[in-house]
């Protein structure tokens, strides 16, 4: 589930939230040492459900919906297009075959070379599950007290 991923302002890589504590939040990070830190409220702290892409037709489209089009183009693996050493062209060609309707004026490269790297971070980890879930499927998955 995409929303328990958090991007974390200052930090490389993405986060999984464990739990909240008093004025900060447990996370664990999503490489191979899967570190356990606190995240506090000083830090700016995002979600990945809550991101969203712009596209031409003056809609956004969710990040879930991105990452989910990877999967699909990619076949669920890891993209061999490295984020930090590919050319700018290279980034764009990917990321048009991703979302062709992006828009061109407001996302950036370095906003493409992201989502790639976030992609690969997720599938490496193996949290490969970009599903959006509704309010109506938290309130199903919650225990009856």
């Amino acid at each position: 589930m995409i929303k328990m991923i958090l991007a974390i302002s200052g930090k490389p890589g993405l986060y999984k939230l464990v739990s909240r504590g008093n004025k900060m939040l447990i996370v664990e990070s999503l490489d191979a040492a899967r570190k356990r830190q606190p995240a506090y409220a000083a830090d700016k702290i995002v979600s990945l459900g809550d991101i969203s892409i712009y596209t031409d037709d003056d809609k956004e489209v969710s990040l879930a919906s991105v990452l989910q089009s990877v999967k699909d183009n990619y076949d669920g693996k890891v993209v061999d297009l490295n984020a930090k050493k590919a050319s700018s062209a290279d980034i764009t060609a990917f990321f048009e075959k991703v979302l062709p309707n992006y828009d061109r004026d407001r996302v950036r490269v370095s906003d493409m070379r992201k989502l790639l790297s976030w992609y690969n971070i997720l599938v490496e980890s193996g949290e490969d599950d970009f599903s959006e879930e509704t309010e109506d499927e938290a309130e199903e998955a919650k225990p009856e007290a």
